[in-house]
């Protein structure tokens, strides 16, 4: 099937704000977004570097290192802003999930932003970034909303409640923020449970959480209330949550039984199907598996580069979901997208 060429045309353009916006372009600069958009579309379509595509690699990577990532934040939610608008966000009840995506780094790891690997299959760092996707079951839009870099010794909570934020004017009432056990964190916990935004997340076992499970029955249930304790500025912070624990609880899709342990500060939660509801988060990782078929290689040491690349690939993610997924896969829509481009330059060149 092949696109209609004019909401082809009307994405390209939508790709040159975002480009323009971000790196704060316009055509009166030796390069702005009509000229970059081909090539990093191009780049995403057959999973190459830009300088493969393109002779302006030079002059996009000094742009962005000259810019912010804060702009790349911006330009990003504007085009959420658009698309809540399209579709009713801020009317719907909404739940959230969290989760952080890395990209493999090979050679000398300095700084902030590179997080130590063990250099298995050569690779030497990561760079990681915290993604907040909706996943409710009534919005088909399973959209990442915004993403950041994450920073070596940067605190979770910061991160998270940075998103949050950015995100709150463009949806609903939000029901729930599901987190997998790399998010247990006390200090995490406490400030949701102090800007009163309401989690589920999934604990990892230890010695005294087993000590819990062991003497249950299988296939039963229990909720306790858990006093924690954070020391934050030198100073001692009293709060409590719910732990949900669930012994050998059946899975009908695997065929087998699991032990799951839930910590929460919505009660409601430990009556519910809470399994199924945690679920519901794993979507996010669908929409990763989506994002890697348009992965943009890159070299570069610099989070500016790496953090603009990655959200554009989110951009061409976000923008297939929302308006062409029931036409096309996702691979085909960005060829096609890319062809439109070039074929756009290509005229414009041809009337100068």
């Amino acid at each position: 099937m092949t696109l209609n060429r004019e909401r082809l045309v009307a994405g390209c353009t939508i790709f040159r704000h975002f480009i323009n916006h971000s790196l704060d372009l316009n055509r009166d600069f030796d390069v702005s977004g009509f000229e970059l958009s081909a090539p990093l579309i191009g780049a995403a379509a057959y999973n190459t570097y830009v300088e493969t595509v393109s002779n302006k690699t030079d002059t996009l990577y000094l742009r962005i290192k000259e810019g912010s990532t804060e702009m790349v934040t911006y330009s990003y939610l504007d085009s959420i802003k658009r698309l809540s608008n399209k579709f009713g966000w801020k009317d719907k009840k909404i739940i959230l999930a969290f989760d952080t995506t890395d990209e493999d780094f090979y050679g000398d790891v300095q700084g902030i932003d590179i997080h130590g690997w063990t250099k298995e299959h050569g690779v030497t760092g990561k760079f990681k970034f915290l993604t907040c996707s909706i996943v409710s079951d009534d919005i088909p839009e399973k959209i990442p909303l915004i993403a950041v870099p994450v920073h070596i010794g940067q605190y979770k909570s910061q991160a998270i409640l940075y998103c949050l934020n950015k995100i709150k004017p463009y949806i609903g009432n939000i029901e729930l923020i599901l987190f997998d056990r790399g998010f247990y964190d006390k200090d995490l916990m406490h400030e949701l449970d102090q800007n009163a935004f309401p989690y589920l997340i999934f604990v990892p076992k230890s010695k005294d959480k087993q000590e819990i499970l062991f003497p249950l029955k299988n296939g039963s249930r229990v909720a306790i209330y858990n006093e924690f304790t954070i020391n934050k500025n030198k100073t001692n912070t009293t709060d409590e949550n719910l732990m949900i624990f669930l012994k050998q609880l059946y899975d009908p899709k695997n065929e087998k039984s699991y032990d799951w342990i839930f910590a929460t500060n919505v009660e409601e939660i430990a009556l519910s199907n809470i399994v199924q509801t945690y679920k519901k988060r794993w979507r996010i990782e669908t929409g990763y598996r989506v994002q890697d078929e348009a992965t943009i290689k890159c070299k570069s040491k610099d989070m500016k580069v790496r953090y603009f690349l990655f959200v554009f690939q989110q951009m061409l993610q976000t923008h297939w979901i929302c308006h062409h997924k029931e036409e096309v896969s996702f691979k085909k829509f960005i060829i096609e997208l890319h062809d439109t481009c070039k074929d756009l330059v290509a005229n414009a060149k041809k009337s100068y």
